[in-house]
């Protein structure tokens, strides 16, 4: 197998990779089709703040950047819900300040990111959007900003462009790789907070803020520069709400008055922001196979695109980046093995986290203000205290540790089953026996895994 990778993008997975490819002695070259955003400033497509939680950060300390990205982040300790009626309240994500999560600039990272794998030896060529490849030749075909094409010997071929990825379009033709696309039905448009004139933050800087309001919800992240990155989630088409019963910023004002009227007083420039900014795309895209044989491979949102509900698709894009480069560089003489191990070994964790992405996005617009969810909540939290080596909630174990994403999700319908069990005629907390509730998950489960 050839030392010599070409990674097609040079997003967020596409650069980690190709620094922990040159840490390890590949020569690695690197082909984007936008500008170079150190240059340029950063033109990329979804602009959505970006949730930093512990697989990601794993990625990262293996390539030596964890302590320099959390500098540019901000530590959100939970779900901060802004109900229509009522007090906001915060929902931890963890049991302390030790479980958090942390929202980044996804165009900050990837320029940092983009700094890393120059700095680790790979080359990186902008302008350069890939036309073509001839699989059997092992050569791809580049187009420049000026239409003029080339080729280049690619070596190992690696697919790191996105949910639109080139690569598997060129893939598409010589092997059906089983691609389905599944439209959510709902947008998103953002918008801003930003810094009050005074300085600092206009409300709490360290939670995700949340407007849930049952089919659809708003949520705000905070960034380092004191503003915070708005998005609102509503449905595509049908009745109102929904984008296509919202023409302009004056009916998108009106609306925002009636569901989310303490956000709206502090975005200055909404009606600019809602005019400037497109109505983007949600969907979850699915292949049966990743890979052509030996000679090329698709990862992070090029083979696995999810929706952003749980804040997971970049943190399982750089698990994805790590375990190639384990594999890669264990088999050094079979590509062919090396990718088709990476996909037995990912794909049913891309899988996982596709269902529970699409589920997050229902608890977040609707759970977070219903009494059941909330009582769930409560139960959850006495039997982690009571048995911690035996329950962990759903999102704790996504976000705080490195489980595979498929045992996850199974550990929690499990669990979940049996808290539903243990609250049936239930209204509090208080009416269940807690030391016996515990001793049926201890007899109904085997021990969790050690923390790695």
């Amino acid at each position: 197998m050839s030392k010599h990778a070409t990674i097609i993008g040079a997003g967020l997975v596409g650069s980690l990779l190709a620094t922990l490819l040159a840490q390890r002695g590949f020569e690695v070259e690197v082909f984007e089709r936008r500008p170079d955003p150190r240059v340029q400033g950063f033109l990329g497509g979804r602009s959505i703040n970006l949730a930093l939680a512990e697989r990601g950060l794993n990625a990262l300390r293996q390539a030596g950047l964890a302590d320099t990205v959390l500098q540019h982040a901000m530590m959100m300790r939970g779900r901060m819900v802004h109900p229509l009626d009522g007090e906001v309240n915060l929902q931890r994500y963890g049991l302390d300040d030790s479980e958090v999560i942390r929202s980044v600039s996804r165009g900050g990272l990837n320029i940092l990111l983009l700094d890393a794998a120059e700095q680790a030896g790979a080359r990186l060529h902008f302008d350069a959007g890939l036309v073509g490849a001839d699989f059997d030749a092992g050569t791809i075909t580049l187009a420049g900003a000026d239409g003029v094409q080339r080729q280049h010997a690619a070596g190992l071929l690696l697919g790191c462009d996105g949910a639109g990825s080139a690569l598997r379009a060129a893939m598409q033709q010589s092997l059906n790789l089983g691609e389905r696309i599944e439209p959510l039905g709902h947008g998103y448009k953002e918008l801003e907070i930003p810094p009050p004139y005074a300085g600092g933050f206009a409300f709490e800087p360290n939670a995700l803020h949340i407007w849930p309001r049952g089919n659809y919800m708003c949520i705000a992240l905070p960034n380092t520069e004191g503003n915070f990155t708005v998005t609102l989630f509503l449905p595509g088409e049908g009745s109102y709400p929904s984008f296509a019963t919202l023409p302009d910023a004056t009916a998108a004002r009106e609306f925002f008055e009636q569901q989310f009227a303490d956000a709206l007083a502090l975005m200055p420039t909404f009606d600019e922001d809602w005019a400037a900014h497109p109505v983007g795309q949600l969907a979850t895209l699915y292949l049966d196979r990743w890979h052509l044989g030996g000679q090329a491979l698709l990862l992070g949102d090029a083979a696995h695109a999810i929706v952003p509900f749980h804040g997971q698709g970049m943190n399982a894009g750089f698990e994805d980046a790590v375990e190639l480069a384990r594999l890669l560089s264990a088999q050094p003489d079979d590509a062919t093995a090396a990718f088709a191990e990476f996909e037995m070994l990912r794909k049913p964790n891309a899988d996982a986290i596709a269902a529970m992405s699409i589920a997050n996005y229902i608890e977040m617009r609707d759970g977070v203000a219903d009494p059941r969810y909330l009582l769930k909540r409560e139960l959850a939290a006495a039997l982690t205290a009571r048995i911690p080596t035996h329950f962990r909630s759903h999102y704790r174990m996504v976000s705080f540790t490195t489980w595979p994403y498929a045992y996850c999700n199974a550990r929690d319908r499990q669990q979940d089953a049996l808290m539903g069990a243990l609250l049936d005629g239930h209204a509090r907390l208080d009416e269940i026996n807690l030391a016996a509730a515990a001793e049926r998950v201890r007899s109904a489960l085997p021990a969790l895994p050690t923390d790695p």
